[in-house]
C-alpha cells in the first residue's frame, strides 16, 4: 500500500470520527432539550397524579407498548425502589387475560408517545368499569389515550433524536425523565428517609452501602477490652488475643472510659526503657495512666459509609459503639470495611 493510501485512509478514519462525535453531541442536545421542555408543561394534573399514587390502597401498574413499554419497566421499578408499591403489565398480555391482576385500589400508570396505542385503547374501558383511576403519559394531548385517562400528563416533544426522526429517542426519554419525576416527588411526599431506602435494597453494592455498623461490628466475647485496675502488660495481652490492634478501657460499670492502641504502645517504646535494657516497669502500672481518654466512637445504627469516613478523617483503624448509658456495646475495625468493598 503506498503512503497516499495509507494518508487517504486515515484521513477518512478522522472524518468518521469527528461525524460520529457530531451526531453524539447532537442527539444529547435534543434530548437534553426534551428533558427541559417538560418543566414548562408541569401542571396541577401532575400534582394530582402524585396525590392518587401516594394514596392509592393497591399498586401503581405501570404499562405501555414497545419502547414505551420498556421505560415503563424501568419506572415500575423506580417507583418500587422508593417506597410506592408497583409492577409493569405488558398491555398485550393484560387484554388476554392479565387485567385480572389489576383490582380495585390500584392505580395505572400508561405512557403511549402517539396517545393512540390500540392494547392500552382496549384497556381503558375495562378499568372505567372497574374503577381503576389510570393516569396517561403521551406526547399528544389532543389523543384518543390522553382525552380518556383520569389524568393527562405531557411528554410532548418537538423531534425525535433519530435523524429520521422516527425511531423513540427524545420521546422515550422524557417520559422516562417524567417517571423519575413523579417517583421522585412521591418518595418527598412519602418522608421516604435513608433507612426506608437502606431496608429496600439489601444486596447488591448499593446494599454494602447502605449497611449499619451493627450489621458488622464485632460484639460479645470478640471485643478487646480491659478495667481501669488493669495493668499496661495486661492491655497488651487482650490487643494480642483479639487482633484488632485496640483495647477498651472500661470502669466498673462497664462504661467505655478510654482506649488503648499500638500506636500508643509504639510511642511508649519510643520514651520508656525498654525490657530487659533496665526498663519496662511501666507494663506493670495501670492503664488509665496510659490510655486516650474520651475516645471517637459512632452509634451503632450509623451507615458504615460514616464509619468510614469518621476513620479517614481522624486517622484511626476502629470505632467503638456504646449504648445510651456509656456500656461498651461493640466495635467495628476498618478491615470489616474493605472487606464490604471487596465482595
Amino acid at each position: 500500500m503506498t503512503a497516499s493510501k495509507i494518508a487517504e485512509g486515515v484521513a477518512a478514519q478522522a472524518a468518521g470520527t469527528d461525524r460520529s462525535l457530531e451526531i453524539a453531541r447532537k442527539v444529547l442536545e435534543i434530548e437534553a432539550a426534551a428533558i427541559q421542555g417538560l418543566i414548562g408543561q408541569l401542571g396541577e394534573d401532575f400534582a394530582e397524579a402524585v396525590r392518587r399514587m401516594r394514596d392509592c390502597r393497591g399498586r401503581v401498574v405501570c404499562t405501555g407498548m414497545g419502547k414505551s413499554g420498556h421505560v415503563m419497566k424501568k419506572v415500575a421499578a423506580t417507583l418500587s425502589s422508593t417506597g410506592t408499591p408497583a409492577l409493569f403489565i405488558h398491555p398485550a398480555e393484560a387484554i388476554h387475560g392479565d387485567l385480572g391482576m389489576i383490582v380495585p385500589g390500584d392505580v395505572v400508570l400508561a405512557a403511549s408517545s402517539s396517545g393512540g396505542t390500540e392494547e392500552l385503547l382496549k384497556m381503558i374501558d375495562v378499568l372505567h368499569r372497574r374503577g381503576v383511576p389510570l393516569i396517561a403519559i403521551t406526547g399528544a394531548a389532543r389523543s384518543t389515550i390522553a382525552e380518556r385517562a383520569d389524568l393527562h400528563l405531557s411528554a410532548a416533544i418537538d423531534q425525535e433524536a433519530c435523524p429520521l426522526n422516527l425511531a423513540p429517542t427524545a420521546s422515550t426519554t422524557a417520559t422516562l425523565a417524567l417517571g423519575d419525576a413523579l417517583a421522585m416527588a412521591l418518595l418527598e411526599t412519602r418522608g421516604f428517609t435513608l433507612e426506608d431506602f437502606a431496608t429496600l435494597h439489601p444486596g447488591g453494592a448499593l446494599g454494602r452501602r447502605l449497611m449499619t455498623v451493627e450489621q458488622v461490628m464485632h460484639r460479645g466475647d470478640a471485643l478487646p477490652r480491659v478495667r481501669l485496675e488493669a495493668s499496661l502488660r495486661e492491655a497488651l495481652f487482650e490487643m494480642t488475643e483479639k487482633s484488632f490492634g485496640i483495647t477498651a478501657v472500661l470502669d466498673g460499670e462497664g462504661r467505655l472510659r478510654g482506649v488503648i492502641s499500638d500506636g500508643d504502645l509504639r510511642r511508649l517504646l519510643n520514651t520508656e526503657p525498654a525490657p530487659g535494657a533496665g526498663g519496662g516497669a511501666f507494663l506493670d502500672r495501670s492503664v488509665r495512666h496510659y490510655m486516650t481518654p474520651e475516645p471517637k466512637t459512632i452509634p451503632a445504627d450509623a451507615l458504615v459509609t460514616v464509619a468510614q469516613e469518621a476513620m479517614e478523617r481522624h486517622r484511626i483503624t476502629s470505632l467503638f459503639t456504646c449504648h445510651a448509658d456509656g456500656r461498651l456495646e461493640g466495635l467495628v475495625h476498618i478491615h470489616d470495611l474493605w472487606g464490604l468493598r471487596r465482595k
